[in-house]
């Protein structure tokens, strides 16, 4: 069986995301604080939401086999710990024969139900990694600290295969 076209997709979403965490663990409890006007909140909530939203999209997408977190409470080492779970739950996901438009339905605590097709909540698991990502750096960058190299050049060169010829003049 060959591996799914999405499957660097979401390794690099999760390396990108664990990368991160491991720099915001460097921070301290008040630059943990930092808000930048514009985006989801303090850097340790957006952390939060983040991986707890991956939490949420995976069990929507497994039927319920990734149980959701209560992220409000859990300080960056168990989101590293949680997200590098879900970097193993996407890639056996994507190991799977999926049909992009299947109907899945989310179902809140409230009695809400979202319905969307599969196709769409994996691009939103990876367009919300990304959005959160920046927002992150944006305000690491605000304190004066350069974020981490994340976009997938970064995880092609570290999972080695992005390879470089230089000009040959």
């Amino acid at each position: 069986m060959s591996r799914s076209p999405l499957a660097d997709a979401f390794a690099h979403h999760a390396w990108a995301t664990v990368r991160l965490i491991d720099t915001c663990l460097e921070l301290s409890p008040a630059q943990l604080e930092t808000a930048v006007p514009g985006t989801y909140g303090s850097i340790v909530d957006t952390m939060r939401h983040l991986v707890g939203a991956d939490c949420s999209y995976l069990a929507t997408v497994t039927g319920g086999r990734v149980a959701r977190i209560d992220e409000e409470r859990m300080g960056l080492r168990e989101l590293r710990t949680v997200m590098v779970a879900n970097g193993t739950s996407w890639s056996s996901v994507l190991g799977e024969e999926l049909d992009p438009d299947t109907v899945l339905v989310r179902r809140r605590d409230d009695g809400s139900e979202v319905r969307a097709p599969l196709g769409i909540r994996l691009a939103q698991a990876l367009h919300h990694g990304t959005d959160h990502r920046s927002q992150v750096c944006t305000a690491l960058t605000t304190l004066g600290i350069e974020p981490p190299w994340i976009d997938a050049w970064a995880f092609a060169e570290h999972d080695g295969r992005l390879v470089e010829t230089p000009p040959t003049a």
